[in-house]
């Protein structure tokens, strides 16, 4: 089946494009982006996915402002363009590729509406490729680029009308593709042993003079077996970034070291101590405080009933919101999350976000279970 793709010279098989070079059923192409206010009075996250192998294009969109969390959802049967990217009244426009890019939520039943433009200020960073395979099968095989920026445009929730400033609503765009558990878990063949405990950390900040990221994976015992470490410049015009790859970017490798206070009764921080290292011994401590919570259910993570790549129907959208406060911060949903952060490096001040996703024991968490929450 040809698609618009296939007039460009981009194949990597004899197959045309919009059929994938793996027939595996979690596979998956996602749109991903968060926005938050330097001063921390919001923040708002947009996800958009493919998943070629199910038939299936979802979205959502979530903003947490004021102790609530108001998202929008969607879903339909994937279009056989695959350039289509709307889901009813959900529109991902791509302005520029590796540049800005428009998110428009037309008027619809659901009272929650956009009009919103990421602005990037940094080339592209391409994350280290993420490998995990449980006893018999792969997890996990997907690549992942990074992109900063900046979000202008508004937000219609509930009866209100946020505007998102230009100048200090900063954020990043996530592109990433490969396999990943989507859709209804796989059940044939002989049971598996046991599930594997995952534990993430994310630490994309903006700073003055540059933007830096941090990641890592580390399983039960504490090792980590995938980190990410970049710093790279940002430019005040698009115009200025030198192409997608920027050659005074630098990337790291080495451990991710840290140390993260949680708030107790839950498994997210109240307080952290980030260090990247650099094989060529080169350090940078990162100081984070946290402001505001925002659980990334609301982007379909974990969620018990829009989670990523799950069938609703031919077209189906709904809407929804809580208080942060009423829910149970161990349930499963509600564990996976990004906190606005401040962070401090001597003398700089940078402003980002902290994710955390802790499933399972941990040595250097200190969790003996699945479940259990700091003390």
């Amino acid at each position: 089946m040809l698609s618009k793709f296939d007039d460009y010279p981009v194949h990597q098989t004899a197959e045309p494009v919009i059929h994938t070079a793996s027939s595996d059923r979690f596979f998956y192409d996602r749109y991903w982006y968060n926005g938050h206010a330097r001063d921390g009075s919001f923040y708002f996250g947009v996800g958009m996915c493919r998943y070629a192998n199910l038939g299936i294009l979802d979205c959502s969109l979530s903003l947490a402002i004021d102790g609530h969390q108001f998202a929008f959802h969607g879903s339909r049967r994937a279009p056989d363009e695959p350039t289509d990217t709307s889901v009813g009244p959900f529109d991902l426009q791509i302005l520029e590729p590796m540049g800005r890019h428009r998110i428009v939520i037309a008027p619809n039943e659901t009272g929650i509406e956009c009009d919103i433009v990421f602005t990037p200020r940094t080339a592209c960073i391409e994350e280290g490729r993420q490998t995990l395979r449980n006893e018999r099968h792969i997890v996990m095989d997907a690549t992942r680029l990074d992109q900063f920026g900046l979000w202008s445009g508004w937000i219609s929730y509930d009866g209100k009308r946020l505007e998102v400033n230009g100048e200090t609503t900063y954020g990043l765009k996530d592109r990433s593709w490969g396999i990943r558990p989507v859709g209804d878990a796989y059940t044939g063949g002989a049971p598996l042993s046991e599930f594997q405990a995952v534990h993430f950390c994310w630490v994309p900040i903006h700073w003055e003079s540059e933007c830096t990221l941090a990641g890592w994976f580390e399983d039960e015992t504490g090792y980590q077996w995938h980190s990410d470490q970049a710093r790279l410049p940002h430019y005040d015009k698009m115009g200025d970034i030198p192409g997608t790859l920027d050659p005074s970017a630098r990337v790291w490798q080495g451990r991710v070291d840290h140390r993260i206070t949680m708030v107790p009764g839950t498994r997210r921080a109240r307080s952290a101590v980030v260090t990247m290292n650099d094989r060529s011994g080169e350090s940078m401590e990162l100081h984070l405080e946290p402001v505001m919570v925002h659980r990334m259910k609301g982007l379909g993570y974990q969620h018990p009933e829009w989670g990523h790549g799950k069938w609703h129907g031919e077209l189906v959208i709904a809407g929804e919101s809580w208080k942060d406060s009423d829910l149970d911060p161990l349930a499963l949903e509600n564990i996976h999350v990004q906190q606005i952060v401040k962070a401090t490096c001597g003398d700089n001040v940078g402003y980002g976000v902290l994710e955390q996703m802790h499933i399972g024991p941990s040595a250097a968490f200190g969790f003996s279970d699945w479940f259990d929450a700091a003390c």
